[in-house]
């Protein structure tokens, strides 16, 4: 684990158990100051029960977390005034506008005439139009706007976002983004979690996997896709693929019609030489390509998780 001065987030063996779950077994793991942390698990994998010992919305049974080396047990006050948390669900008081949503949120951390602040939130959010505008009229995508610029309202060095895209329309997605790359870009710490794989493989520096409370994998993100199985070779014949040689049957993803998928072993595959045993099969090959695996493929690899749904 990285020396806690200079980690944002420190989890040293902590467990929780509800009745006869296991939510979190003995996790560790640290986060730098300025990571882009992406925090990847099934459903149930005990993401949410972590994101919520951080925020100190619950008790662990054992070991200990700190934000910015406060103890969240000890120092709650100061654990808390350096994290902001978007949570997954859309929590709101439906009797508020926009602003004095933003407003109430700052008072509850003693934050006072940051007013100027409120406004740069706004305005780099695209709320600035709809601060007037009370929380209930907002469409779902603006709401989840919102609860981003609660999390900001106190300048905490340290954001979690916890499915910050779900629901969220394409354009709203991107613009939110070059926010979060914005902050992160200013020296924020940003803890991502995400059931959009692609999102996780395109910003975050540094993956865990948790699964059923345990973690599975921590480590860069170029190091967890090069655990992977390897590569694809996709092929595509003239006529429909009959025979596939006895060797490679075990390596098929997909057989369709005239077209095939097999996984290609970086280390030790010739693709001229699978090809050339392809074609000993009287296989006409018309094209030939190959996918380098994603994200997704070794996620699904390393929890068994045939899905893909990490929400």
């Amino acid at each position: 684990m990285n020396n806690t001065s200079e980690a944002a987030i420190t989890v040293a063996g902590v467990s929780k158990r509800f009745g006869d779950l296991l939510a979190l077994d003995n996790v560790s793991l640290s986060i730098s100051q300025g990571e882009f942390f992406g925090l990847l698990g099934p459903n149930g994998a005990g993401k949410s029960t972590l994101i919520s010992a951080l925020a100190g919305l619950l008790r662990v049974d054992s070991g200990e977390l700190q934000i910015m080396g406060a103890d969240v047990r000890r120092e709650y006050r100061h654990a808390r005034r350096n994290l902001g948390v978007v949570p997954q669900e859309i929590v709101i008081d439906p009797f508020f506008t926009v602003r004095q949503t933003l407003q109430f949120q700052s008072g509850y951390f003693g934050v006072k005439n940051n007013e100027q602040w409120i406004d740069e939130l706004l305005e780099q959010l695209n709320l600035t139009d709809k601060q007037d505008n009370n929380m209930r009229q907002l469409s779902g995508g603006m709401k989840r706007r919102v609860l981003i610029a609660q999390a900001l309202v106190h300048k905490p060095p340290v954001l979690v976002l916890d499915e910050p895209t779900a629901g969220v329309d394409v354009e709203l997605r991107q613009s939110m983004w070059r926010f979060i790359r914005r902050l992160h870009g200013e020296g924020h710490t940003i803890v991502l979690t995400t059931h959009y794989l692609e999102e996780a493989e395109q910003l975050c520096d540094r993956i865990g996997i948790i699964n059923q409370g345990k973690i599975i994998a921590l480590e860069s993100k170029q190091d967890l896709l090069a655990r992977g199985l390897g590569s694809k070779l996709l092929v595509r014949a003239a006529h429909t693929i009959e025979t596939v040689p006895l060797e490679y049957q075990e390596r098929i993803v997909r057989q369709q019609g005239r077209e095939l998928e097999l996984v290609l072993y970086r280390d030790r595959d010739s693709i001229m030489e699978i090809l050339d045993r392809l074609r000993a099969t009287s296989m006409q090959i018309e094209h030939v390509s190959v996918v380098n695996d994603s994200l997704e493929d070794v996620f699904v690899q390393m929890t068994g998780n045939g899905t893909g749904e990490v929400s």
